[in-house]
């Protein structure tokens, strides 16, 4: 070959046009492949399942990781990603640190048992990646303080998963308060369900495929109890739950703060009353019927009741012209005067669909500003869950500093913190 023919033949080459698909250039309402957000998913459990849809629904981020100490769940999770996308790419760790690893994943959605959520968020932070971790965000106050200070510290976009934020129905009810419909608030009632009981169990051997040690993680370890550490009894239990004033409680008072301006601050006085498991029939730990008031400087109070079934659950705005409530288990608000809800607009998707939360933490995640309910709202609303259950556990009232994250009472005080296993101290 000569060097005009060379020469010819390599234009020949060059010219040939490549044909591309129209979704790796972001055509037809597509997102281009270096335009999406990529994420690993950490802890595959119910809760990652039932959020995951809303995730997937996102044509701007993809899922190429997942993690689990459970081998069943993380294969199962992976067929749902290959199927999901059409491939087998989605890759599978059972050390959640070797995901935080991987330099092309850009954020992780967090969905462990409660046990893990600050610490796995706090690892999350130092490598540099932004998250969706569910609710409770924490297990003690000095764990949320320390979650809101890594991802201040690493600039972090975080997003916890109370998504009632994000859901018409509350947003509609705070915007109702906030505009005077029910006059001058002074109170906020909320309902969670009655505690549930678990009957006492034998050690048993951990089943196979399943990283007990890394499941207990930074709680203080013990045997393996089927009837206590498998499904959700887990938590009803101090070191892995704290019951339905955690679990269900925080979605309520995140609510409260966020309508009354309160994201940085939170009540000062707190006292309640509960009945405990029989210990001789129960090993489960946590309130099985509450009531729990606090109140703020400026007198608007709050009351908590644990008692009746879970589909009775709601938070009721109460004011000195009127009332507004949502019912979380059918999205309903109720009003008086009714009146108020004549303002309402079509219904839309209710909590189920967490589909405008994680749009709003992709929002931030882009722009680079605080979600709708970042690491600092997220921890006071929490806050005032754990000071129940301090002030409960106790028998006590408490009087709480909420600049100084302080209680009146030494003993309250030694409750803030709890000590976590090695190594997964933060």
């Amino acid at each position: 070959m000569n060097r005009r023919q060379f020469l010819n033949r390599a234009w020949t080459a060059l010219a040939v046009p490549t044909i591309l698909p129209a979704s790796a250039l972001g055509l037809n309402g597509t997102v281009a492949p270096s335009n999406r957000i990529v994420f690993g998913c950490i802890g595959i459990g119910a809760r990652a399942r039932h959020v995951m849809p809303s995730f997937l629904a996102q044509t701007d981020i993809v899922f190429t990781a997942v993690s689990d100490c459970r081998e069943d769940r993380m294969k199962s999770a992976k067929e749902i990603m290959d199927t999901h996308y059409g491939n087998k790419d989605c890759r599978m760790y059972p050390d959640f640190q070797e995901l935080l690893a991987q330099k092309d994943v850009d954020a992780v959605f967090i969905a462990t048992g409660d046990r893990w959520h600050t610490t796995a968020s706090i690892y999350a932070a130092r490598a540099g990646k932004d998250m969706y971790c569910e609710k409770p965000i924490s297990m003690c106050i000095s764990e949320g303080r320390k979650l809101v200070e890594a991802c201040r510290r690493y600039g972090t976009i975080y997003q916890a998963g109370t998504q009632r934020r994000s859901t018409a129905s509350y947003r509609f009810a705070r915007e109702m308060v906030r505009q005077g419909r029910i006059g001058r608030l002074h109170t906020t009632e909320i309902q969670v369900w009655t505690g549930p009981t678990v009957a006492h169990d034998k050690p048993a051997p951990v089943p196979a495929g399943w990283d007990y040690d890394r499941w207990l993680g930074p709680v203080q370890w013990r045997p393996f109890v089927p009837r206590r550490d498998d499904g959700v009894n887990w938590n009803y239990f101090w070191d892995t739950g704290e019951g339905p004033i955690i679990g269900m409680g925080c979605h309520y008072t995140d609510q409260m703060q966020w309508t009354l301006g309160r994201d940085h601050t939170g009540p000062v006085e707190f006292e309640g009353e509960c009945t405990w498991p029989d210990p001789a029939k129960y090993m489960s730990e946590t309130p099985v019927l509450a009531e729990v008031r606090c109140r703020y400087a400026d007198g608007v109070k709050c009351v908590m009741y644990s008692r009746k079934q879970a589909n009775d659950r709601y938070i009721r705005y109460i004011g000195d012209e009127g009332w507004i409530q949502v019912d979380d288990a059918t999205d309903a608000v109720t009003a008086e005067p009714k009146s108020i809800l004549g303002q309402r607009a079509a219904a839309t998707a209710n909590w189920i669909n967490a589909g405008d939360h994680v749009r709003n933490l992709l929002d931030s995640i882009r722009s680079r500003r605080p979600t709708i309910c970042h690491p600092e709202a997220a921890h006071r609303a929490q806050t005032i869950c754990q000071t129940m259950n301090i002030g409960l556990r106790l028998g006590k009232k408490l009087r709480w500093d909420p600049v100084k994250e302080v209680f009146d009472c030494e003993e309250a005080n030694r409750m803030r913190h709890r000590e976590a296993r090695a190594p997964w101290r933060v």
